[in-house]
């Protein structure tokens, strides 16, 4: 056996992750030595014994072996929450195609250490007894802010740091001077910024309805015995799903376990919190992209100090170093927000799946439309399939109408609300019931183009449209290029220039046009963009401040709202013609979880799908809350044309500025796939070819065995690293992609 090398980390912190310490691994260690394990090494010029974690074994030394240091030992039972992560990392940096430090720094997100939070609180020591004669020796020397300090104690005894400084204006000089004197002390408490909403109740849990029984004394029998299995909990919308996971963090939690709870949307986070906090208490926290550094920082040591039971966030909060982890409930599993676009491109279900494996913990992925991989995997026995096929609380499923508009616009109606969506407007205002609007867009309008000569406004730098915002601006949403809004066409000079398309400013204007009585509230990118803003307007709507809610799809994802008895999903198949094979599951998943929002409560609800395809089978089954007919149709077509789940693929992206490079490098790359016997489509030019000057070539690689592909992007990875390719030029990998490229 050869030598063998190994890239160490010394400090797990985020500032440290791109520093590795090469060290030689003596041959008494070989057979034992583990990336992710935790070792004891010399470090430094006086070569001080520290511990660092493994990342990487090679049997290549990055620079002269004579000055490479031995490992002096592993440490034995070390198998920590940094060393579990690592060992994650490791296996993200495998499967996915990434460096190692990417893939670090994914599962190290919070690493960066903030100073705790403090509270001061001043303390007279002296007693009442002695109290006057000092103020009198004070007043008599004219220590006029040290007699002020005093006389203000002598009446409260204590007081907050903040009132010593800010309100009496004692300078910090004459605070440490009386403490040093022992006349008063400064008691430091430490504290961890909390974001979890404030005074909430703990509640009973809902009992049970039979069907929800059922599975949570499968899920504890399943425990007991020591059988950490996946569920996927398929329940039709308002059927309970959330007590479900409820009861299952309860049975974990008394076992003395630590659970994680996956949200798609940062919007869902406010009504999750409350519920479990409700349920759980203070042990029951929040990660997300929307807290402070300090605040974020506070969540991941309390978690990693075991000091709550349940952290609750998007993505990332999968990363979470719980040092007991029992469950992972992933909600609205089949989310395209759980799949990374950033390298290393991973799907959350599958790294908690991983994730699961590697701590000994259950996983419950829950959904009213479980993304087809999922559903096939439940079918094939991989995972145990959970139904609830019924509302709970005797709640019943709402009437769903298709609206055909091609027949709305042959009878003379130009309006964007269908005959039966406007009048059952109408009819929710007068009765002073709430109303839902989802449009699946974003902005004022869509393209402005010239009617004259077809001129669609470009972005210079994307190959993609403009869009036109309210505000008189044309802006890119991908390179966020801006102009003013032409007053005629830029190539024939015609003033008949407009905007086309739909967008939720578009349809809260149209509301307050035709019902100006109406509160109106509007939810989308541009009103939530403040911290707290997705909290303040659902708690407003929740409060029946406002009739109706305009929305993107943020407002269709698991929200309850008792009072809202009409969903009217407008435009609904714009979803349904994207440039993407799974245009129609994602039409289907969304209009069946807007159709949900309706009736939750004691009223009955009713939903209105506008489309310009009432026949296409994903709108169809959505109405009929089909989802088994659905999936038989949907994957019938996945299978005839080899896509995934049925087919796994790999795609390559190939982006850099000089379009020339990209293509020569991309048809290289294509041969190098060939000669491996393996199918492949392209290269060819990625559907969206040019982002902000920067030009993309892509190609697809088609395997029905997973593991094959995963040897093909090792492949490419080699070639790539003997090539001399620019450094400007990028190429990344995405295994079964969310989104079209």
């Amino acid at each position: 056996m050869g030598t063998l090398y190994a890239d160490i980390i010394i400090n797990i912190s985020h500032e440290a992750l791109d520093r590795v310490f090469q060290y030689r691994v003596p041959f008494s260690l070989c057979d034992q030595i583990r990336v992710g394990q935790s070792v004891r090494v010399p470090f430094g010029a006086g070569n001080r014994e520290q511990r660092g974690y493994v990342v990487r074994l090679s049997d290549r030394a990055d620079y002269d072996p004579k000055k490479i240091k031995e490992i002096l030992s592993i440490e034995e039972d070390s198998v920590d929450a940094e060393s579990r992560m690592i060992q994650l990392a490791y296996w993200i940096r495998e499967n996915y195609g990434s460096t190692m430090i990417q893939a670090l720094k994914t599962v190290l997100p919070v690493q960066d250490k903030m100073k705790q939070k403090e509270k001061k609180t001043v303390k007279l020591l002296l007693s009442m007894e002695h109290a006057p004669a000092q103020l009198d020796e004070y007043f008599g020397k004219h220590y006029v802010a040290k007699a002020r300090l005093l006389a203000a104690l002598m009446d409260h005894q204590e007081l907050t740091w903040e009132s010593v400084i800010k309100n009496l204006k004692i300078p910090r000089t004459t605070v440490e001077g009386m403490e040093k004197d022992g006349i008063i002390r400064v008691q430091r408490e430490q504290f961890y910024r909390n974001p979890n909403p404030k005074g909430l109740q703990i509640e009973e849990p809902l009992p049970l309805n039979e069907d929800q029984e059922r599975l949570i004394r499968e899920f504890k029998e399943d425990y007991a015995l020591g059988e950490r299995k996946t569920y996927l909990l398929h329940g039709v919308t308002g059927s309970g799903k959330t007590e479900v996971y409820l009861a299952a963090i309860e049975e974990a939690v008394r076992m003395g376990k630590q659970a994680i709870v996956l949200i798609p949307e940062i919007a869902l986070t406010y009504q999750t919190v409350c519920r479990f906090t409700k349920r759980f208490g203070e042990r029951v926290s929040i990660l997300n992209s929307r807290l402070s550094k300090g605040e974020k920082y506070d969540q991941w040591l309390r978690a990693k100090n075991g000091e709550i039971d349940i952290i609750i966030g998007p993505r990332s909060a999968l990363f979470v170093p719980f040092p007991n982890l029992g469950l992972i409930i992933i909600d609205e599993e089949h989310e395209g927000s759980y799949k990374s676009e950033q390298t290393p491109k991973y799907h959350a279900r599958e790294v908690a799946l991983q994730k699961a494996e590697m701590e000994d913990a259950a996983v419950i992925l829950g959904s009213a439309t479980p993304s087809l991989e999922s559903y096939q995997k439940a079918l094939d026995g991989e995972y145990r399939l959970w139904t609830l096929k019924q509302r709970a609380k005797e709640a019943v499923l709402p009437d769903v109408y298709i609206e055909d508009l091609r027949e709305e616009l042959k009878q003379g109606n130009r309006s964007m609300f269908s005959r039966r969506l406007y009048g059952l407007i109408e009819d929710r205002l007068q009765k002073k019931e709430q109303i839902m609007l989802f449009l699946n867009r974003r902005g004022y309008a869509g393209f402005v183009s010239c009617r004259s000569c077809g001129t669609v406004m470009q972005c210079p730098h994307c190959d993609v449209s403009l869009t036109y915002h309210r505000d008189g601006k044309l802006r890119c949403h991908y390179c966020g290029y801006e102009e003013i809004m032409p007053e005629a066409c830029p190539e024939c000079k015609s003033p008949f220039i407009g905007t086309f398309g739909l967008g939720t400013q578009k349809v809260e204007a149209a509301i307050k046009r035709e019902f100006p009585e109406a509160r109106v509230l509007r939810m989308d990118m541009d009103t939530t963009k403040r911290k707290h803003s997705h909290e303040k307007i659902l708690k407003s709507f929740s409060d029946g401040e406002a009739d109706i809610l305009v929305g993107t799809q943020m407002i269709v994802k698991g929200h309850d709202f008792a009072d809202v008895t009409l969903v009217g999903i407008l435009a609904a198949d714009l979803s349904l013609h994207a440039n993407d094979f799974r245009a129609a599951e994602r039409t289907f998943q969304l209009l069946t979880q807007a159709a949900g929002r309706a009736g939750r409560g004691e009223k009955a609800g009713e939903v209105v799908i506008q489309t310009y395809s009432p026949e296409h089978y994903c709108i169809v089954t959505a109405a009929g809350q089909d989802y088994e007919e659905f999936y038989q149709q949907e994957i019938a077509y996945r299978t005839m044309l080899c896509y995934p789940p049925v087919w796994q693929m790999l795609t390559v992206l190939l982006a850099g500025p000089d379009e020339e490079v990209c293509r020569q490098t991309a048809q290289r790359l294509g041969r190098v796939i060939k000669n491996s016997g393996i199918r492949v489509i392209g290269p060819g030019e990625a559907s969206l070819s040019k982002v902000n000057d920067i030009y993309r070539q892509v190609l697809y690689v088609k395997e029905k065995d997973y593991q094959q592909l995963v040897r093909v992007k090792e492949r490419l990875e080699l070639w790539i690293d003997r090539q001399e390719l620019p450094k400007d030029l990028h190429i990344t990998f995405d295994f079964n992609p969310m989104s079209s490229y």
